[in-house]
């Protein structure tokens, strides 16, 4: 096996396997952005008269091509090498010679696969970003259209009061902006530069840091080296965080279509298209859909715990146990898109019944109502309450009156046109413009 830290002696193969793991695999999805990495590192070094002006000259050309190439999804990782830094030395080795062997003055694979990761999570966090902002201009939309249609809402599983389409789909648009908050905190945490911090001690090559750092469009960089390499997990888990957040409210969400789509409640149905069937019952029509969504969201909210646990009881310094982060890392992104893009297609599609409030079963639902309207004929509310009260026991109550909910955030009052004020605010303060343009001026020709 090829290895960027080989001595002459060979290592068992069993144990060369098991340390490798899942490396080759998951560093794939790495390939683009360890390549970007190397693109700012050898332009530094360049600069720093540790490469000439003609070494630069040959490697960036082969460089940008092997960007183009992985980030088209046909970078591999031969069998016999351990994992994307080692591939991507080889190459430029095959193809340059020498001057290949160059590019890793400085730089260390710990601080390589910290920037790798960073940069990668950085571009995925901003593709998931976007299909927030599909499910929540859904949401919304669909808020807007049912705002007049009312239906009961519960607390402890028990009718509780009116509340509305509008209101049920506009709580979870706002829970959305919410969660790109947090996830705008996450991106702060992950847009610092941890490249120089080689080992997690620095170097004594006269590195510039502030040079890759503006490279590669990071808003700042990791200062101390050691805590650049700490700080391995510790992003990882504070992404992952960000991720269950929003896994969190739309996985309630499922859950709301799961119960609401039964016969018990019959609020919402899906197309017929969207269901699935038994094997044995004729009659079924399954909202497997929202229950995968549910499942995928939980095992997404539990991905923060995992990185805590395998990272809970290390020092400072770099450990193997790091590795294995990845392998719950890596996927998350791709779980949680593939989740967001299904939702959307659902909630666009979910069809609410109309004059729910009508059936007998949710009377009670309008007790407020009725206490606040005596209320507004001068009784005291406690009184109110336990007139109303008394009337539900003995079955004489009955709401003759109207739904008149003026406040923010209520019934006849949603505050839509806030809550994508504030979506907007959130969304434009993501740098993503200042990403793109960094990159795209590190690979062009």
């Amino acid at each position: 096996m090829n290895k960027l830290w080989d001595k002459g002696f060979e290592v068992d193969e069993k144990i060369a396997a098991f340390t490798v793991g899942r490396d080759r695999e998951l560093d794939v999805s790495l390939a683009p952005y360890d390549i970007l990495g190397t693109i700012a590192h050898v332009t530094m070094l360049e600069s720093r008269g540790l490469l000439t002006r003609e070494d630069l000259e040959k490697l960036l050309p082969e460089l940008r091509k092997m960007y183009q190439k992985a980030a088209a999804g046909e970078f591999a990782i031969d069998p016999d090498v351990e994992d994307v830094h080692s591939q991507v030395e080889m190459d430029l080795t095959r193809k340059l010679g020498d001057l290949g062997k160059k590019i890793h003055t400085g730089r260390s694979r710990n601080d390589q696969v910290a920037v790798d990761l960073r940069l990668f999570a950085r571009a995925r966090m901003e593709k998931t970003v976007g299909k927030v902002k599909v499910l929540f201009d859904i949401l919304q939309e669909r808020s807007e259209e049912c705002k007049d249609i009312l239906m009961p809402g519960y607390t402890h599983l028990q009718v509780a009061m009116p509340s509305s389409f509008g209101l049920w789909f506009g709580a979870y648009a706002e829970s959305l902006a919410d969660d790109l908050a947090v996830m705008k905190g996450a991106w702060e945490v992950n847009d610092r530069n941890p490249l120089g911090s080689a080992a997690g001690y620095g170097s004594s090559a006269p590195l510039d840091r502030g040079l890759t750092t503006r490279l590669l469009g990071f808003g700042d960089l990791d200062f101390n080296s050691v805590y650049a390499q700490m700080g391995r997990g510790k992003v990882e888990k504070t992404i992952a965080f960000a991720y269950a957040g929003i896994a969190g409210t739309v996985g309630k969400l499922a859950m709301d279509c799961c119960l609401f789509n039964s016969q018990n409640f019959g609020f919402i149905r899906l197309p017929d298209s969207l269901t699935t069937g038994s094997s044995i019952m004729p009659h079924k029509k399954n909202p497997d859909v929202f229950e995968l969504i549910r499942s995928h969201c939980n095992r997404i909210q539990g991905i923060p715990n995992d990185i805590g646990l395998i990272t809970g009881n290390l020092p400072s310094g770099y450990f193997r146990d790091l590795q294995l982060i990845k392998e719950v890392f890596i996927p998350m992104f791709s779980e949680l898109d593939d989740v967001l893009d299904i939702a959307a297609y659902a909630m666009k599609n979910v069809q609410v019944a109309g004059n729910l409030m009508d059936n007998p079963v949710y009377n009670a639902a309008f007790s407020v109502e009725e206490a606040n309207r005596l209320v507004e004929e001068g009784v005291p509310f406690r009184d109110a309450y336990r007139r109303v009260a008394d009337e539900i026991m003995d079955g004489s109550f009955r709401f003759k009156g109207s739904i008149n909910h003026t406040h923010e955030g209520s019934v006849g009052n949603l505050c839509n046109d806030r809550i994508a004020a504030r979506m907007e605010g959130i969304l434009s303060s993501f740098p993503f413009g200042r990403v793109s343009a960094a990159l795209t001026s590190l690979v062009k020709d």
